[in-house]
């Protein structure tokens, strides 16, 4: 009885050693057909994925010296019009696409797309280093004093009281960033709802499509508020990172709570694909066969994001190979 019960525990181990050798033996594949590829490969989209689309392609031009990729970020409603008018290849994407957005690349011809989960990241709401007056908001407090209710106020006494009697100065993104959708997703969206107002910001804060813009704007001023993605302000100066409560205490945004979704400002990043593309060309399917490689754990962890699980990275790499549509 004990000797079957041996050979039972050695299975796992066995199963596990060959997944990771066909693992190995996969990636060098992608790597030997992607070294005789030549073409372009164009990727437009958000500025806060486009640092992991970026890394990527660096690593991939390591394998394949002879494709060329361009990366750029204006944001993601702008990357989608982009994607939809047939000018780009792939779009970087900081939120999914809207069912619009959807219906003006349908409508254009563009039907064949392919939605990719890459990452994890969180919306860090941030002050002045200097302020000491402030350590955490709730979402009724950032909605009283960045949602369209907060209009005019001029301090953070008078958008929301209980807050200090200081001037208020209010940097983040603008209309056309997935970061700003997010965080009225997240944040506004259901206050707005209660309160029977458009789910939307305030008009009169500074609103900027380069997150370090939007940084400079919060070092500049002692009272400041504002928010861009985690891997961004994690790592910035003169800036303080606020925690955040959406119902259930005041947490810290640190990788481990973003990760698990204790952050309550957390998201996913994606990217879109133009499958019809990627079949006529080469170089696209090589970089995204490389892109859901082990290089897309690398790229992230690199540029400072939260990489997926393993399992999601799996059906990552499952939805690319199969080619998964969206509808």
């Amino acid at each position: 009885m004990r000797k079957p019960r041996r050979r039972l525990l050695w299975l796992p181990v066995i199963l596990v050693t060959l997944s990771l050798m066909a693992a190995a033996c996969g990636g060098d594949e992608v790597e030997e057909e992607a070294s005789a590829v030549s073409g372009e490969v164009s990727i437009s989209g958000s500025s806060t994925v486009e640092p992991i689309s970026i890394r990527v392609a660096e690593l991939f031009e390591d394998v394949a010296p002879d494709v060329s990729v361009t990366v750029d970020g204006p944001g993601t409603g702008d990357g989608f019009k982009l994607f939809c008018e047939g000018a780009t290849d792939i779009s970087d994407a900081s939120r999914q696409i809207k069912d619009a957005e959807k219906e003006d690349c349908f409508e254009a011809g563009i039907t064949d797309i392919v939605e990719l989960k890459v990452a994890v990241d969180g919306i860090a709401l941030m002050t002045n280093a200097s302020n000491d007056a402030v350590e955490c908001l709730s979402f009724h407090q950032l909605f009283d004093l960045i949602g369209p209710n907060g209009e005019g106020t001029s301090t953070w006494a008078e958008a929301s009281a209980g807050l200090p009697d200081a001037p208020l100065d209010i940097f983040g993104p603008g209309e056309e960033s997935g970061t700003f959708d997010s965080f009225v997703e997240i944040v506004l969206e259901d206050q707005a709802e209660e309160a029977g107002v458009e789910a939307t910001t305030r008009t009169d804060y500074s609103p900027s499509g380069d997150d370090n813009v939007i940084l400079q704007g919060i070092q500049s001023s002692g009272t400041s508020l504002g928010w861009v993605g985690f891997a961004f302000a994690v790592n910035a100066s003169g800036v303080k990172l606020l925690e955040v409560d959406g119902g259930n205490g005041c947490v810290e945004p640190t990788e481990a709570a973003i990760a698990s979704n204790e952050y309550p400002v957390s998201r996913d990043l994606w990217i879109y694909v133009n499958a019809d593309k990627a079949a006529a060309n080469p170089a696209i399917t090589a970089y995204l066969d490389f892109y859901v490689s082990d290089a897309l754990t690398q790229a992230v962890n690199e540029v400072g994001y939260i990489p997926l699980t393993d399992a999601a990275h799996t059906e990552t790499a499952d939805r690319w190979h199969n080619r998964t549509l969206i509808s």
